[in-house]
């Protein structure tokens, strides 16, 4: 695929996994999703546009100074909605 393709539901899956699977770090999935959240012109489903603006912050500090807004918890739960969301 070429890099300037928004990329499909399941690359942006494979995203997810890649993350609670410890292939990807929060920073590095952040800074993918934030590139296509960005990105004028492109028409998302429902889907992936939830996704991505799930994927985009992920790397966002609690207040307290430790840990993630996000736990682990939460972003693995957010990968069973997507796949609930796209019917798989």
């Amino acid at each position: 695929m070429d890099s300037h393709d928004p990329p499909p539901l399941d690359e942006i899956e494979e995203r997810f996994v890649s993350l609670v699977v410890g292939r990807m770090s929060r920073d590095e999935a952040d800074r993918w999703a934030e590139r296509w959240v960005r990105e004028d012109g492109v028409v998302w489903d429902e889907a992936s546009w939830w996704a991505l603006n799930r994927l985009y912050g992920i790397d966002l500090p609690a207040g307290d100074g430790r840990g993630y807004l996000h736990d682990d918890e939460q972003v693995r739960s957010w990968l069973g909605e997507l796949r609930r969301r796209r019917g798989a």
